[in-house]
Order: structure tokens, then C-alpha cells, then sequence
């Protein structure tokens, strides 16, 4: 199974778009600021679709957070506002072990990263809109699970797929 992670879209639908696309997932993991996208994720892919609410997601009723069991693993999905994502991994971290997760998946920051912080894995897949790496490019995340339930998890980007197939 291939599940495609993007956060902060703000409303980049086209980008969202190009992604699904290049990536075909089964599954789609939004992390919250899609500013809308997310109302038409539907239109875009038959991919069932888990979103929360990020900080600027306004007048909403998405989840803040998302707790799911997937092959081997407990992820919650969550935008990562509440926690103090910019000054590090402690309160995401309690939040997840309170919630029995083994794996974290937030958004906010716009920066890419996947992290082994403690007995956690806590990634982001960036923004596939505004990011804020040095390499500035609109980065998503896949999740290859395989037949025993393992991970795999890979971060892309738009502008990588572009220079492989010479876009």
C-alpha cells in the first residue's frame, strides 16, 4: 500500500494535484493548512483521505488530531501548532506515547524531515506549496507499507520528479 503524506497546501490545489498524480497512492495523509484543498481531495484521487486542521484552517470542522492503526505501526496525524513543532519534539512526543503511537506525522514547519527521536519516528513531508528549506522545493512524503505491515518512508519533490523526467 502507498499512502501519500502533503501538509500546507494552502490552497495549492495544483500542486496536491501533481503529486497525486506522480504518486498514484491508496491512501492520503493530510497534515493540516490545505486552506480548502482538502473539501476537493475527492475530486482529484479515489484515495480514502485522513486530513486535520492546521493554524490556518479556519471555520473548519476538521480534527485536530488523527490516531489510525496501519500495518504494524500507531500514527497520529496531527498540524503540530499545538505542540511547539519550531522549538523541538518533547510535547508532540508525550502527546504521541500518551496516545500509544509509535509514529508521529506532522506538518507547520514547511521544512522536510524525518527524525528517530527516542523511541518515536517523527516526520514531516514539508509543504508542496511554501517551503522554507534551503532548497526551497514543494516537498510530500510516501509511505510504502508492505505485506508485514512495515514502513518505508520517503520524502519527494515536485521539482525531483521534474529533473527525472525532464519537465
Amino acid at each position: 500500500m502507498k499512502i501519500l503524506v502533503v501538509s500546507d497546501t494552502h490552497g495549492r490545489s495544483e500542486n496536491l494535484r501533481d503529486a497525486i498524480h506522480v504518486e498514484n497512492p491508496d491512501r492520503i495523509y493530510h497534515l493540516g493548512d490545505g486552506q480548502g484543498v482538502e473539501d476537493n481531495l475527492w475530486m482529484m484521487s479515489e484515495a480514502p483521505a485522513e486530513c486535520v486542521c492546521g493554524n490556518c484552517d479556519w471555520g473548519t470542522n476538521l480534527p485536530n488530531e488523527v490516531v489510525l492503526e496501519v500495518g504494524k505501526h500507531v500514527i497520529m496525524l496531527t498540524h503540530g501548532h499545538y505542540y511547539g513543532v519550531n522549538y523541538g519534539y518533547e510535547k508532540i512526543a508525550e502527546a504521541a506515547r500518551n496516545k500509544g503511537c509509535d509514529i508521529v506525522l506532522y506538518g507547520h514547519t514547511h521544512v522536510p524531515t524525518i527524525d528517530h527521536y527516542e523511541d518515536l519516528i517523527i516526520a514531516n513531508p514539508g509543504s508542496i506549496a511554501f517551503p522554507r528549506q534551503n532548497s526551497r522545493e514543494h516537498t510530500y512524503m510516501t509511505i510504502m507499507v508492505d505485506n508485514d505491515g512495515e514502513f518505508t518512508m520517503n520524502l519527494h519533490s515536485l521539482e525531483e520528479y521534474d529533473r527525472i523526467h525532464g519537465n
